[in-house]
């Protein structure tokens, strides 16, 4: 390493957020870039730790130590070189991702982490600054066509990586705008969308062909036109939501939390924030209840502070995590432990070990919610821990709104059914070691195979099906495969 030392002599520091005042009147993004003499010393803190265990934490296997250290002396052409060999959009995961690899980084056993994330943005922004980022010329043509369904980040990794193959791709969309839930389901003060369209523009000068307003399965493209492309990658993501079937559900201002975000998120682009259909959902002025208490949900209660809420509370089903690793995950795993997002500090009130009962409301519309503390005991029959209600813990919360923020079931089911892929248990789309269905030539990938998972494995999940798709096509691959750098890089 450039600073062997450095772990020993700088602090863990990360340069401010916007003043909460200021970025609760605006959807900006929060955090500031960081100053280049402090992104040095940071830099520096990489270890020479011998085994980099942040290789293990990240799905894709970034190259982190080696870029850590290449900004440290300076060499930003070279550090994006190591950051693009694993990754097509550090711009997106350097905003978005969880950091698994900070939570298995050797210093973090006993010192904060190195700031891997930020470095990681850091790079891929300071290349866009420079003018380095630019259109990649795809191999020579092999005439193969692929459909893409779904352009997620797991869409788009795939059909960037399908393009420098050499194959003539097609990512077909539902939606009005190309991102899939970068675009709609995550709030611009976390990513912007200047971003995406940057990133759409380079990938259009590249080659790849992008069709919006298309429900493949649906009247506009029956499944019968799939038949013209040589293979058909899915991914499509696992949109489905769970629900809470209580007493009230009925009741008008009770959504589903992408609901709240898509229109949001019109909304901030200019765009009608009802163009898809629904009522119009808005948290100006009312009590707002989230429930679940997992990502989605914390962008629920930044957009609805942002939009003039009058109070935010936020419930959880799980007990409270702990602050520090629980025993039971111990390093390099990723810990359950309580983290506060800026959405938090924006103002909430947060409530673990709840379950809601029942929606109470009046003239059709929810006005409160009935709740009762739960503590978690093993079933007698399969030693699973499940939630009891403690007695006399009823309780009635003021909502005007309510957010339905659980989480996910799996992928929509309709295009699965028309063409006719088999399911695993969960109900994902079921392939084998190659992503391939059960029907040839159709391959999955990204949280229709996998389920609701991150950004970074969405990336990871549509490189590898890539690879797929072309030793299916082609009899071999050049496209790299995770732990494999040896290859030419794009």
């Amino acid at each position: 390493m450039g600073k062997v030392t450095g772990f020993k002599e700088y602090q863990r520091e990360l340069p401010p957020d916007r003043p909460i005042e200021e970025r609760l009147r605006d959807s900006a993004e929060i955090h500031t870039r960081m100053l280049p003499d402090l992104l040095r010393r940071q830099a520096a803190r990489c270890m020479d730790c011998g085994t980099p265990f942040c290789h293990s934490g990240c799905p894709l296997g970034n190259i982190i130590p080696d870029w850590n250290d290449l900004v440290y002396r300076g060499l930003w052409r070279e550090a994006l070189d190591e950051l693009l060999a694993t990754n097509n959009f550090p711009e997106f995961t350097g905003r978005l991702c969880p950091a698994p690899c900070e939570e298995a980084c050797v210093l973090s056993i006993n010192f904060p982490a190195v700031t891997i994330e930020l470095i990681e943005r850091e790079i891929i922004e300071h290349a866009f600054d420079s003018g380095w980022i630019v259109p990649a010329r795809p191999a020579p043509s092999t005439g193969r066509k692929v459909a893409v369904v779904g352009s997620g980040p797991a869409g788009l990794a795939c059909a960037q990586q399908l393009n420098r193959a050499g194959h003539n791709v097609s990512v077909f969309e539902r939606a009005d705008k190309i991102g899939g839930l970068l675009r709609y389901g995550i709030p611009d003060f976390k990513l912007e969308k200047h971003i995406i369209d940057r990133r759409i523009r380079l990938m259009e000068a590249e080659g790849v062909e992008f069709h919006t307003g298309v429900n493949v399965g649906a009247d506009d493209m029956p499944v019968e036109k799939l038949k013209s492309y040589d293979a058909v990658v899915l991914c499509g993501g696992a949109r489905r939501p769970r629900d809470l079937p209580v007493p009230g559900r009925n009741l008008a201002g009770i959504h589903f939390a992408l609901d709240f975000l898509e229109q949001q998120n019109r909304r901030v682009a200019g765009l009608d924030p009802t163009g898809t259909g629904m009522e119009p959902i808005d948290a100006a002025g009312k009590h707002v209840v989230v429930i679940g208490g997992g990502d989605t949900g914390s962008d629920c209660i930044g957009t609805a502070n942002r939009q003039g809420a009058r109070s935010v509370v936020n419930f959880e089903i799980m007990p409270i995590p702990p602050l520090d690793r629980p025993h039971h995950q111990p390093w390099p795993y990723y810990p359950s432990r309580r983290r506060t997002s800026t959405s938090h500090e924006e103002g909430c009130e947060r409530y673990w070990s709840i379950m809601a009962k029942e929606f109470i409301g009046a003239d059709g519309h929810v006005k409160q919610v009935r709740t009762v503390n739960v503590q978690f005991v093993p079933d007698s029959d399969s030693g699973r821990l499940i939630p009891h209600e403690i007695p006399e813990t009823s309780y009635l919360w003021q909502a005007d709104l309510v957010l339905l923020a659980m989480g996910f079931l799996g992928p929509e089911t309709a295009l699965i059914d028309a063409l006719g892929l088999q399911c695993d248990p969960r109900g994902n789309v079921l392939t084998d070691e190659n992503y391939m269905t059960s029907v040839p030539g159709i391959f999955a990938a990204g949280d229709m195979r996998r389920g609701q998972s991150l950004i970074v494995w969405a990336i990871s999940e549509g490189r590898e099906a890539a690879r797929a798709v072309d030793i299916y096509l082609m009899g071999s691959s050049e496209l790299p495969t995770k732990g494999n750098y040896d290859l030419p890089r794009v």
